[in-house]
């Protein structure tokens, strides 16, 4: 039985597997993620080492300039509209796939908050036992993961906006 992470979009016209384990799986409550996904924030899982990554269908792209002046691509289903994926060009090894496009949604647990100087007021599902929330993406790859790391291993989570 295989542990990769699979899905796709909606009408599986674009399908993908990731055998690796995600960098890290959050909510994301940047302006951008708001629009896209229609509420307060986008849901996702970042996996390093795209080029591993098995990718099948082609998908649709639209580049957006981030809050922090990155570009990222949102990659999406031209057939049925669903976003799949996105990639970045200040990282290129890294790969983040929406958590409703995976097949099994029960593997996607939410390890933090990015953004939330952006969001709205803590939902109330959010508890001290479930999340880290950061106010923002530095911009530095390997800083960003760093501190998040240290923030779980320093007892996190703790809900500091």
């Amino acid at each position: 039985m295989s542990n990769a992470f699979t899905g796709g979009c909606a009408c599986a016209a674009i399908r993908y597997e990731i055998s690796g384990e995600p960098v890290f799986m959050n909510h994301c409550q940047c302006q951008d993620c708001q629009r896209r996904s229609g509420t307060g924030h986008g849901s996702y899982l970042s996996f390093m080492g795209r080029k591993d990554v098995k990718l099948e269908g082609k998908a649709a792209h639209c580049d957006v300039v981030a809050d922090g002046g990155n570009v990222k691509t949102h990659a999406f289903c031209p057939a049925c509209g669903s976003p799949v994926y996105l990639t970045y060009a200040a990282m290129p090894d890294i790969i983040t796939v929406h958590a409703a496009s995976l097949d099994d949604p029960s593997r996607y647990k939410p390890q933090m908050v990015t953004y939330t100087v952006r969001g709205y007021e803590v939902p109330p599902w959010v508890g001290p036992d479930t999340l880290v929330l950061c106010a923002s993406y530095s911009g530095d790859t390997e800083e960003t993961l760093a501190s998040w790391e240290a923030a779980r291993a320093a007892g996190a989570p703790r809900i500091a906006l």
